[in-house]
Parts: structure tokens; C-alpha cells; sequence
């Protein structure tokens, strides 16, 4: 078994930068949702019980109101961002909808920012003001960096991006970095018996990323490398990989380069990817082409039909795939808010999130991905992945 030891920390999806105009918090009465239709028993997975089902809610202290005030939780998002705010907007969808299956829990007030990197601070300060008694976001890492550099904050706070920064106060780090995927399937893959791997990436920024990323984790757990391959259009390189005992590939590549590259790996040489690899079981014809990968995503799109899952609604009309995953995000920032807002940690973590099982590490949520293959043009999710039955909180 390979040891591991030291942590990738990264960025979620996004960069900042743009200009401020005046915040603007608004009330925003969660939507109501239709009940969950019947599920259908998914064989392919191992079912735990939620801690948190089990526990009783502790109530807070209310500080006093200023006048006018109301005891809220409060949503810090880039929602009139041109380049952010339709990612803004799936997660806010997903943040109220898990709010909505909590009618006696406290509102939820919308902070509405263009840059940020400007507003965030500011819109944190009015947000204590107006009653605010927890705060989810920012969303962007400039965003999140800004807040952070504030002195200790005093409500629970959970920051929808990644920074590596040690706190002291109740500001937590949470997001869908794909560095923390890396850092899964190279342990997934050591645990499988892999010792040596090749790198096969575009020369893409984001093929390069993922590159680095796992170079670097892969030789801290003790693996070995090849030299890598960098995918130009032509694949005579990539059919010299032999395929040795204990030897994989890594596919550094979004899910229309990897379809190129896979078909010229042997098909006896395990391969490995992260989620961005998976457009979704809809589109069959195009997973064919990525016979055998092993990747990781979330439960939210991996298990639509299970249990834990269909008790959030589903976002209507449909959204693109990267959107989904952004919606997922905002069901389980919600649920990880009103863990850390009840003091629960304790005993409520591990959370079966819809992104996956969410850890505490210090002050960053760490989030277990679900294992899958592709088989016959599906995403299908491995034996051993791990989902409660029933995700009240």
C-alpha cells in the first residue's frame, strides 16, 4: 500500500474580475417543492445511516434585532456577474431548494454582488447588521479571499471556494475544486495495485492543471512516473504504452479530447480520469468512446433515481451538466450551513452530501467522490459507494 501524506488545495472553477455597483440584500422566500416520486432500489450501492437523522436540533441564542432586522441566513453570490452569474444562479437554485425542504428554519436573504473581490467584505458587514445569524459564500476566489482577509468573522460562514489559509474564527472552506478528484483517483488507483503511471494530456491550461496536479500527488504517494504525453492530433505515441502489471494513465483531458485519445489506449491498460470526462448517460454514443474509464463524481448525477438523492428537486427545464453540478453544490452548502450553524459537527459529519461524503479538515469540507466506470456508454457507480438511505439532517 502506498502512503499518503500531503494535500493538493486548489481553486473551484473560477477567477475574478470585473466592477462594483452597490449591494443590495433581498428576501427570497424559498420556492416550494413537489414531494419526491417513488424511488427505485439501486443494487450498486452500499447504504449507511446519516448521523444527523438521529439527532435533535440544538436552537441557538438569537442576539437582538436592530430595528427593522430579521434573523436570516444570508447568501453572498455573483449574480449580477456577466462572466459568473449563470454559475451564480444554479447555486442559488440549489441552495434555496434545500432550504425549502426546511420550512421552520430561518430565511434565507440574497446578497447580490457584480465584482466580488470589491463587495464581499461590505456585503458580509451588512449582512451582520441586518440579522444575519450564518452566511454561505462568496463564490469566487477573489471573492472568498477578500472575506478572508477580514478579521476573525463572527457568524458561521462557509465559503463556496478553497483557500489555503488557516482560520481561527467560524469561516470554512467548501467547493468542487477538480484537484480533489485528482488526489482520490491517484489513491484509488495505488490502492488497485498501480505503481508506475503515464500522463496523457492535450495542451490545453486546463489538461495541464489536472497534469500537474497528479504528478505531483502520484510521486508524493510514492508512484513512479513516465514520461508524459501531450495529445497534438497525432496518436502514435500513445499506442507505444505496453501496459505492464501495475501500470496505468492518467487522461489529463476534458470529455471531447479524452474521446479522441481512449480509443488508442490498449484496453487492458487501466485508465483513469476525473469527472470532467462524464457529459451524463444521455448521451450514450459519446461514452462509448471512453470504454472502461474509471472516474469519480457525485451522487447528484451519478444516482439520480436514488433515494438521498431525488428528495431535492431537480432544476426545471434540465440544466447543462457543469450547471448541475453547481446546483448540487448549493443542496449541500445548505445542509453543511445548518451544520455548522447548530454546532453539530460532531455528530452530524460525515454528511452523505449529493456532491459526495463531506468531511471536515480543520476548517476545509473535504468531499469523497463516488467511484464509476464506463460500461456500455454508461456511467455506472462502483460497488462499495457510499449514500444514507434517507438524508434528513
Amino acid at each position: 500500500m502506498i502512503g499518503w501524506r500531503g494535500l493538493l488545495v486548489a481553486a473551484l472553477y473560477v477567477s475574478l474580475f470585473g466592477c462594483a455597483t452597490a449591494p443590495t440584500p433581498a428576501p427570497v422566500t424559498p420556492p416550494t417543492s413537489a414531494a419526491a416520486p417513488p424511488a427505485a432500489e439501486m443494487p450498486a450501492v452500499e447504504l449507511g445511516t446519516l448521523p444527523a437523522q438521529e439527532l435533535p436540533r440544538a436552537q441557538p441564542l438569537l442576539p437582538p434585532l436592530a430595528e427593522g432586522a430579521e434573523h436570516h441566513i444570508a447568501l453572498i453570490l455573483p449574480l449580477r456577474s456577466a462572466v459568473f452569474g449563470r454559475a451564480a444562479e444554479a447555486v442559488e437554485r440549489g441552495f434555496l431548494e434545500a432550504a425549502a425542504l426546511q420550512p421552520g428554519d430561518l430565511p434565507v436573504h440574497i446578497y447580490t454582488a457584480n465584482d466580488e473581490a470589491f463587495e464581499a467584505a461590505a456585503l458580509y458587514r451588512q449582512a451582520v447588521s441586518s440579522g444575519a445569524l450564518a452566511v454561505a459564500g462568496p463564490l469566487t476566489r477573489e471573492g472568498v479571499a477578500a472575506l478572508a482577509a477580514e478579521e476573525k468573522l463572527p457568524l458561521p460562514t462557509l465559503a463556496l471556494n478553497l483557500l489555503d489559509t488557516p482560520r481561527e474564527d467560524a469561516l470554512y472552506f467548501f467547493g468542487l475544486p477538480p484537484e480533489s478528484e485528482v488526489l482520490q483517483l491517484a489513491q484509488w488507483a495505488a490502492a488497485s495495485g498501480m505503481l508506475t503511471a503515464t500522463v496523457v494530456r492535450t495542451d490545453t491550461a486546463y489538461s495541464r492543471r489536472l497534469a500537474e496536479a497528479f504528478s505531483a500527488v502520484w510521486q508524493q504517494g510514492g508512484g513512479s512516473l513516465m514520461p508524459e504525453i501531450v495529445y497534438q492530433g497525432d496518436p502514435s505515441e500513445i499506442r507505444t504504452l505496453s501496459g505492464q502489471p501495475g501500470e496505468m494513465v492518467f487522461l489529463a483531458a476534458e470529455a471531447d479530447r479524452a474521446r479522441l485519445m481512449r480509443p488508442y489506449i490498449y484496453t487492458d491498460i487501466p485508465v483513469y480520469a476525473t469527472s470532467q470526462v462524464f457529459v451524463g448517460n444521455q448521451y450514450r454514443l459519446r461514452n462509448f468512446d471512453l470504454a472502461n474509464v474509471h472516474f469519480v463524481d457525485m451522487p447528484w448525477v451519478l444516482q439520480a433515481d436514488h433515494p438521498a438523492v431525488m428528495v431535492y428537486p431537480r432544476a426545471e427545464p434540465p440544466l447543462p451538466l457543469e450547471m448541475e453540478r453547481l446546483y448540487a453544490l448549493g443542496v449541500d452548502a445548505y445542509r453543511l450551513l445548518q451544520v455548522l450553524y447548530r454546532h453539530e459537527t460532531l455528530n452530524a459529519l460525515p454528511l452523505d452530501g449529493v456532491t459526495g461524503k463531506l468531511t471536515l479538515d480543520g476548517h476545509r469540507v473535504r468531499r469523497e467522490a463516488m467511484k464509476a466506470e464506463m460500461r456500455d456508454g454508461q456511467g455506472v457507480a462502483l460497488e462499495g459507494g457510499r449514500l444514507s438511505a434517507n438524508p434528513a439532517d
